[in-house]
């Protein structure tokens, strides 16, 4: 599951909880320090590859006669330009070792800020962050379904792509997460 800009908040938020569960990690500066040290690392993260993805895009501009005259698909080249230019822009394709990768730099960051404190080993902390990340990937679609029913169900129909459908959408997708511990 790909993470939306929107839901790093979300994702902080969960890590937060998640190493304030812990009973192993105590936290100096509190959760909510932790929360926005957590989502910066992952905000950070979403602009390097929103360069890349921007870059692509150019690419894909200069060359668009050539690809009509091919009749390429588009999105097959975006993913194939990706995968080759990623690892230029440090980002990582796949999802779990970008989880992993993202866990270690939030480790070092927190400890570094000394915003969380531990005596057992580092992994066991990098568990944690990472087990966040795959919990609320896990849950996203879930929920996704779970809201887009809630909202098709109601008795006024509300078009998709309004002002009011993206409130009533993020309103229903924080209660699920509050009632699912996860914020």
């Amino acid at each position: 599951m790909r993470l939306k800009p929107q839901q790093t908040g979300y994702v902080a938020t969960k890590v937060g909880i998640d190493l304030a569960n812990a009973s192993f990690i105590t936290m100096p500066k509190g959760r909510e320090a932790v929360v926005q040290a957590v989502k910066n690392i992952i905000d950070q993260s979403f602009k390097k590859e929103a360069i890349l993805d921007e870059k692509i895009k150019e690419i894909l501009d200069e060359n668009y006669d050539e690809i009509e005259f091919q009749h390429a698909d588009e999105r097959q080249l975006f993913f194939m330009i990706k995968k080759k230019m990623a690892p230029e822009y440090g980002v990582i394709m796949n999802y779990d070792d970008r989880y992993n990768d993202l866990a270690h730099t939030i480790l070092d960051e927190l400890y570094e800020n000394y915003l969380i404190e531990y005596l057992v080993n580092e992994n066991k902390i990098k568990n944690v962050i990472f087990k966040a990340f795959k919990a609320f990937a896990d849950a996203y679609d879930e929920i996704d379904d779970i809201v887009y029913e809630k909202i098709r169900n109601m008795k006024k129909e509300v078009i998709p792509g309004t002002q009011e459908y993206e409130l009533l959408y993020e309103r229903f997708y924080q209660e699920e997460l509050i009632r699912r511990g996860m914020l």
